[in-house]
This record gives structure tokens, sequence and C-alpha cells, in this order.
């Protein structure tokens, strides 16, 4: 889910209307990265109220501490999620040994309501949850699998022979997901279904059923889509894509307070170019409209009232 706003229902609704076993929310596709506790609740709330009870839910929890990733699954169940998404904490890379990763995620099994699936995904974090991590893992008894983002079909083929039987591997990639099939993952966590689930879904029977000529055709089919997910939900009518509004209202925010300021600094200065009424006339507009979006900008309109009020 990309967005708070109500207009995600009808993304929500299309994709509840095709035959997907369930759904994740904040994960590592999205914005979530980039949401505070209080904009992932409401995503939460918003998403558990559209979809099916009969859907599994998922909600991605992945915090840098154990004990913020430890109430964000506690609050993900609170808000109705059937199981949490845990991606690796990666800010302190060196440290972040197989002894930390174990402990970690014992801490944040322990402690949710819901089970846990481990997210490992390099490629975002730049560490690597490794197989003996997982080995040691996954018999907790409320770690049921994990979502392997990684496009390593040996170390998903480790990963399955390495763990018991009822841990649930699932691929994350969609450049493997054929592969992933074929050493015994039992399913995908695609962005690639957001666009086209029925090709998704198809290539995952195909798999299934040894149909193996026509998995790899489709296999191909879907990897130009894969790499143009953005245009491709775009075209599909669904918000998305690499650069949502949110973040442009955020640049153009920042660099309406860096003009702001520059105006301040060189009016400050005596700089004439800026004391005429009709420069000046264009502050309060950036006063009135863009105050809100951050403190940066807050700061820069307060020196311009100041500025007015000392001519």
């Amino acid at each position: 889910m990309r967005s708070i706003r109500s207009g995600s229902a009808p993304a929500l609704v299309r994709w509840i209307a095709r035959p997907l076993t369930g759904f994740v929310v904040l994960g590592s596709n999205g914005e979530a990265a980039l949401m505070d506790d209080f904009e992932a609740d409401r995503v939460i709330v918003a998403a558990r109220e559209a979809i099916p009870r009969d859907r599994p839910f998922i909600v991605g929890t992945g915090r840098e501490s154990t004990q913020a990733a430890v109430r964000a699954a506690k609050r993900a169940a609170e808000h109705g999620a059937d199981a949490v998404l845990v991606r690796t904490p990666a800010f302190f890379k060196t440290q972040m040994t197989t002894d930390a990763f174990v402990r970690h995620y014992t801490v944040v099994a322990d402690a949710s309501p819901v089970p846990v699936l481990l997210l490992r995904f390099t490629a975002v974090t730049g560490v690597n949850l490794l197989p003996a991590a997982v080995t040691r893992l996954a018999p907790h008894p409320n770690i049921i699998g994990m979502k392997e983002s990684n496009a390593d079909v040996a170390q998903i083929a480790d990963l399955v022979s390495g763990t018991p039987a009822d841990f649930q591997v699932l691929a994350g990639t969609t450049s493997t997901f054929y592969a992933a099939l074929c050493v015994s993952a039992v399913g995908g966590i695609l962005a690639p279904a957001c666009v086209i689930p029925d090709a998704c879904i198809r290539l995952f029977e195909l798999a299934r059923a040894g149909r193996h000529a026509e998995a790899v055709q489709l296999q191909r089919e879907l990897m130009p889509l894969a790499r143009l997910l953005g245009q491709a939900l775009r075209r599909a009518g669904i918000e998305g894509g690499p650069e949502s509004d949110r973040l442009r209202r955020r640049r153009a925010a920042a660099a309406a307070a860096a003009r702001a300021r520059r105006c301040v600094r060189r009016a400050a200065r005596g700089d004439r170019t800026f004391r005429g009424d009709s420069r000046m006339s264009l502050l309060p507009d950036v006063d009135r409209i863009l105050l809100g979006p951050g403190p940066s900008l807050t700061r820069a309109a307060r020196d311009a009232r100041r500025w007015r009020r000392r001519r």
C-alpha cells in the first residue's frame, strides 16, 4: 500500500477480487521506511478494514532496534494483522552477526502476539541473514517462515534443506521465482502481483504441476514488467511507483524552504534586489501555503516575519 489516503481503497478492492492467497502491507517496496508509527498504524487499520478475514494479512514491522520491532509487532497485532514480516536491522552493519540476528529475532518472536516471518533483502539493508542463523531460528514456535528477497537460488535451497518441513520459505524476487519454486519454496511475495496477479499465480501453478517449459516461458515474459514496475503500476491505474506524491511534496517543501532562507539572508545583508515590495510580496505566499511541511520551512517563515518587522 503506497498511500494513507482513502483513494487507495479501489486498488485494494481490485486485488481482493483476484485469486491471491493473502496481502502484505508496509513491506520493502513502498514507503514503510519513511513512515512514522502513527502513519503506519493508519495504513494497517485501513487495510484490515478492506481485506477479508479469510485471507492472510501480513504487516511489515521491521525496525532498527529490537524493542521498537517488538512494539511495532504488538501494534500490528492489535490492529488485526495475522502475521508480521520483520526485516533485518542493518544500521550497525559490522555488528550484525549471526548471533546478533538470532538474539534479535528470538526476542521479537517471544514477544509478538502473532507469528513472525523473517525477511532478508540484502540489496536494501546491506546485511545478509545467513542460512546458519535461519537454521537456529526456524525451530522457534512463533517463527513460521521467511521471505527470501535475495536472488540467490543456492541460499534458498540451503534454507529449505536446513529448516523443518513446516517452515515456509517464500520467494521475494521475481527474477528467481520459478527457480525458487523448483527448490521447494512454497510461494512468493512479489511486487508484480500488484499489477499482474493472475500471471504470478499462473507461474506458481505451472511450476507445481511440473509444466516447466510453460513456466520458464512465463518467467521470461514477467521479467521486463518486473524491471518497469513503477510504470506498470501507473499504466494499470494504480497509484505507486518509485517516487510517490508524498515524497515529491517533501522535496518541494524542502526546496521552498531553502529558497525562503536565501531570500531572508540576502535581505538581511541589505541586498536591494530583495527589498522591493514586489519581490517581498512573494514571501507571504510561501509563509501561508507551505508553513506546515517541516521545521526548516517554519524557521524560514519565522525569520521572514522578523525581517519584515525590523523594516
